[in-house]
Formats: C-alpha cells, structure tokens, sequence
C-alpha cells in the first residue's frame, strides 16, 4: 500500500488574485503585488477582506471590468468610447449623473444583447 500524497498548495499570480478579487493589481500594496496567493489565501481575503481590500472596493481604481459593470456596458462599449484608463466610484457616479449619449447607447446594446443571448438559452431549453 502507498500512503496518499499529500495536497499540494494551488497558488496564483498576484495579477490573477487581483482580477478574481476585482480590484486592480497597482492599486494593491507592495506585499500583494511581491507575493503569490494561495487558494486559501484568496478565499480568506474574498470572506474577510481587509481594509485595504473593502476600500479598494469601494472607491476604486477599478479595473475595466468593474468599471463596465457599474456602467452596465460591456467592456467593449468602454473602448467604443475611449475609456481604456481605470476610473475611481466617483468618476463613475460622475459619467452616471452626466449620462453622455454614448453611454445610453452602450447600455442599451448591452440590454439588446442579453435579451437576445436569453432568446437563444429559451430557444435551446425547448
């Protein structure tokens, strides 16, 4: 008989703990960026996140795809539109306010795109 391995530790690039945390990888601090993060480690900061971690989240810079879905466009209207540097809370809540034309127009695509992707899932399940 062969006794079991024992469960080697997943870990992961700082810049891909950073994407599944939705926080963007410069804004982190030093020792984040220096290090990699274990799948324990990413699951500690997702269910108690700190300090810096909630504050990110809260005020930003967000990343693209955060930026999108606060937006409620796709990261491909973000681009349409010029927008490729990463935006604060408050420069998002300032473009919402503002409501430029290109930003209805992108939400709306992004409406026309999931009725249409919800269409096809209905019209497979039949």
């Amino acid at each position: 008989m062969t006794s079991p391995k024992p469960k080697s530790i997943q870990t992961m690039k700082p810049e891909t703990a950073a994407k599944k945390l939705g926080v963007l990888l410069s804004a982190t601090p030093a020792e984040f960026q220096a290090g990699v993060v274990s799948r324990d480690e990413l699951n500690e900061l997702q269910s108690r996140p700190p300090a810096w971690l909630t504050e990110l989240r809260r005020n930003g810079p967000h990343p693209r795809q955060v930026v999108a879905a606060k937006l409620g466009i796709s990261n491909s209207g973000l681009l349409r539109a010029g927008i490729t540097e990463p935006l604060t809370t408050a420069e998002i809540d300032a473009l919402k306010a503002e409501n430029p034309a290109w930003l209805e127009h992108e939400r709306s695509v992004q409406a026309e795109t999931r009725k249409e992707a919800l269409r096809l899932k209905q019209r497979q399940d039949s």
